[in-house]
């Protein structure tokens, strides 16, 4: 984990440094707002602690310049502390708020917390992103992308292809496609099923006629390749 501690306090700064590194995370500082910035556009920080007072260009200001290009986790630091300049600083973007003086084991204590929030957010993400190939179906936003493109879907033409990306290799029969992807009331002809696909494999497919992904198990149904 990468950590960027942005003080014109060096004292206090080498202090966090210290303690951090002793926890294991790799940590890299900055004396004012603007470094901060420019370091936070060029490096993949996990997290940032901010201080709000700094020339040049003060962490307020700097939170919300880093907000337009980037969601890592900020921790702002201010020897304020009144509740109109913590609801400020989380009106620029923060996503947590110490008040100086403050105990070097709640500052630790916090970063291990938001970090571990991350980490279950982008956790939780991952899950519902499912890439095979060049692939990636998104099910929180109901999308799909091939080789970073966005794949026009109709609503059916995506729920195939989800049930299908989610259960590679399984083979499914037409019926089966209808009554789970359709309904169990759903009247039409099976052959539904196979416009469908070929539809999909249209827009999914490098090859429609010799498809990669998308595969017909005759007889039987179809199945997509893992």
């Amino acid at each position: 984990m990468k950590i960027l501690v942005v003080d014109d306090e060096q004292l206090l700064v080498k202090g966090i440094k210290f303690n951090l590194e002793h926890d294991g995370y790799e940590v890299e500082t900055a004396c004012d707002g603007q470094a901060a910035v420019d370091l936070a556009r060029n490096v993949g920080y996990d997290l940032i602690i901010l201080d709000v007072m700094m020339p040049e260009v003060d962490g307020l200001e700097a939170c919300m310049r880093i907000r337009e290009f980037s969601d890592v986790p900020v921790i702002m630091l201010t020897a304020k502390g009144e509740d109109t300049d913590k609801l400020m600083g989380f009106d620029c973007g923060a996503d947590d708020y110490m008040t100086k003086p403050f105990n070097i084991l709640e500052l630790k204590a916090r970063v291990k917390a938001l970090l571990k929030r991350t980490a279950n957010v982008a956790e939780k993400e991952k899950r519902e992103e499912i890439t095979i190939g060049t692939l990636t179906l998104n099910q929180r936003e109901h999308v799909v992308h091939r080789d970073g493109e966005l794949v026009e879907l109709t609503a059916k033409e995506y729920d195939l292809l989800e049930l299908l990306m989610k259960n590679p290799r399984r083979v499914y029969s037409r019926e089966t496609l209808m009554n789970i992807v359709w309904g169990y009331e759903y009247q039409g002809d099976f052959r539904t099923v196979d416009v469908h696909v070929r539809r999909l494999r249209e827009k999914i497919e490098v090859n429609p006629a010799e498809p990669e992904y998308i595969q017909t198990k005759w007889g039987v149904g179809y199945y997509f390749k893992g």
